[in-house]
């Protein structure tokens, strides 16, 4: 009975989100259609998926472009967050310095910087991992950080009397004490990545999923962009759901390990 019930259970998950879907899109198709809107303000979801049907092979290409973008960009972005975090929480002195940068960091607007990443990296491929990079960093290292402050207090100071080492106590209590934490940042990171890819693909690129669409725009190809835009989406959901997968078996022997998220109510050292 278990297998089966599971098996009902995750039918059940997946066909409320298809049937919510399904009824989206017919009424976007009946509302196109009824109240007669210009293809080039919206167009109907047929067309889309014409589109996606005729542009299949150069779509996949550009897709591909900012999938690679996107996986470089979530590793360099997480171990990037996961150095700071240690930093802060191993350093007063690195709290005190390094902390104000990254609040700063996230404080800029990402399009003033995607221009000035393009100036000093080219229009290759660099400047658009170096942006989903830093919009990543700061999710991973909020959360990891705000995790390690969780430990608990108690073993924390049996260690010390044991004579444990400063880097004994991060390895030993409070990076595993933070790991839900972490994976709840890892989520939030893997939902940033293909945004903050394609924002750096719009100021300057000669391929990839933001660059169809500035093309298409330019060309009132509206069918296009959105065509783009749903593999976007559908490129999101999927790195979201391997990268919850992956902290689930990761994590399968914590009883909240689909938890934990990052909070900012202790983020002051």
């Amino acid at each position: 009975m278990a297998p089966l019930a599971l098996a009902h259970l995750a039918s059940t998950r997946l066909l409320r989100p298809a049937a919510t879907a399904i009824v989206l899109l017919l009424a976007w198709e009946a509302a196109c259609r009824l109240l007669a809107v210009q293809p080039f303000i919206l167009p109907p979801p047929s067309a889309v998926i014409l589109r996606l049907v005729t542009d299949a092979p150069m779509l996949a290409g550009e897709a591909m472009v900012t999938a690679l973008e996107v996986v470089l960009g979530l590793a360099l972005g997480t171990a990037a967050g996961c150095l700071f975090a240690l930093l802060l929480i191993a350093s007063a002195p690195a709290r005190r310095w390094l902390l104000p940068l990254l609040l700063v960091s996230q404080a800029i607007p990402v399009f003033a910087l995607a221009p000035i990443f393009v100036i000093w990296l080219g229009y290759g491929m660099a400047p658009k991992v170096a942006m989903a990079a830093l919009m990543i960093q700061f999710p991973v290292a909020l959360a990891f950080y705000h995790g390690m402050r969780q430990a608990d207090d108690g073993l924390i100071d049996i260690a010390r009397l044991h004579g444990a080492s400063r880097g004994q106590e991060i390895r030993l209590i409070r990076a595993p004490a933070a790991m839900p934490s972490l994976a709840g940042g890892l989520r939030g990171a893997a939902a940033l990545a293909p945004l903050a890819a394609v924002i750096g693909e719009w100021v300057g690129a000669a391929g990839g999923l933001g660059f169809v669409m500035i093309q298409a725009n330019a060309r009132m190809q509206t069918d296009r962009m959105f065509a783009a835009v749903v593999l976007l989406a559908l490129m999101a959901l999927g790195l979201w759901t391997l990268t919850d997968r992956l902290l689930h078996r990761w994590l399968h022997w914590l009883p909240d390990s689909h938890s934990g998220s990052a909070s900012t109510s202790r983020l002051a050292p």
